[in-house]
């Protein structure tokens, strides 16, 4: 059996961060930061995504998920200011569906990893537009 390299096809997915598309990152001039779809589901709302923010980037208010979120600190300083947890390169965080959790601060520029399991959110916060929020809102 021979196989054509030129017509094998792989549901494996590779993307190398300084090979990013530039007009794919959604900004959020408002709040200091911006975030990179590397991949999503749109049947379930799954997603993983860069975020990278500014110095003195955030969050501004306290929000609840419609599923759990995962973060993993690549760089940076970023608090969670009501609870006090702040993610330094190598921290991986957890927030549970439902849990409401904000407001955040970067301390520094900041480069976390995001993770959903499922749609990010049932109702769309302040922070996002209709532009910005995508197809991440919990289907009814």
């Amino acid at each position: 059996m021979s196989f054509d390299a030129n017509t094998m096809k792989s549901l494996e997915v590779l993307i190398n961060r300084d090979q990013l598309d530039p007009d794919k990152w959604i900004a959020f001039p408002d709040y200091g930061f911006r975030q990179y779809f590397l991949w999503k589901n749109e049947e379930t709302g799954a997603s993983i995504a860069l975020l990278e923010y500014e110095k003195g980037g955030r969050i501004p208010v306290k929000h609840t998920h419609a599923s759990n979120q995962f973060m993993y600190c690549l760089e940076g300083d970023y608090e969670y200011t009501d609870v006090g947890l702040r993610l330094r390169p190598g921290s991986f965080y957890m927030n549970p569906k439902g849990n409401a959790h904000g407001p955040t601060i970067a301390h520094e520029r900041s480069v976390l990893i995001e993770i959903y399991d499922g749609p990010h959110y049932a109702e769309k916060p302040v922070f996002h537009t209709d532009e910005t929020i995508g197809g991440f809102l919990q289907k009814k």
